[in-house]
């Protein structure tokens, strides 16, 4: 008898549809030492990530801040297993990226995706366009990032 195998994917383009939300879990804890290797293998200076002394002088938050990127990136990195793991074929593009509060040391960072339009490619058969509106929450609830992406994602192969 043949073992049943799974092996863990994304979804192909014509698994998605439009106004599903995914909840991307576990979520991911932000730790100093992330936001610092983060901050200084992008050579991102910025004194408010990496200077506690500076950055606990200044109002409104008297601490550092974790990088916004980091955040974009992780937000994005915690639907891939749910959504693209080894269906993606390239992102396109990203738009409406937004920062409504900062996350700081030790907070979460929970994802959610909805998926806001979906359309085959007019130029590469077999391939669609999917866009994903990806909002990040802390463990409070609160919205800290959200962005708009464009991504190229596979049919299922026949």
């Amino acid at each position: 008898m043949t073992q049943k195998r799974v092996v863990q994917r994304g979804l192909w383009f014509d698994e998605f549809e439009v106004g599903v939300l995914y909840e991307h879990r576990p979520g991911r804890t932000i730790t100093e030492a992330d936001n610092v290797l983060f901050t200084t293998l992008t050579m991102n200076t910025q004194a408010l990530h990496l200077d506690a002394a500076f950055a606990d002088a200044l109002p409104p938050f008297h601490q550092r801040l974790v990088n916004s990127m980091f955040t974009l990136s992780t937000l994005v990195g915690l639907s891939v297993a749910q959504l693209t793991q080894g269906t993606i074929v390239a992102n396109l593009g990203f738009s409406e990226i937004a920062f409504p509060k900062p996350l700081f040391h030790g907070d979460t960072l929970y994802a959610e995706t909805e998926v806001t339009d979906l359309r085959e490619s007019k130029s590469r058969p077999g391939e669609g366009i999917v866009t994903f509106a990806h909002t990040g929450r802390n463990q409070h609830g609160d919205i800290v990032a959200t962005a708009a992406r464009k991504t190229l994602v596979r049919k299922k192969p026949e």
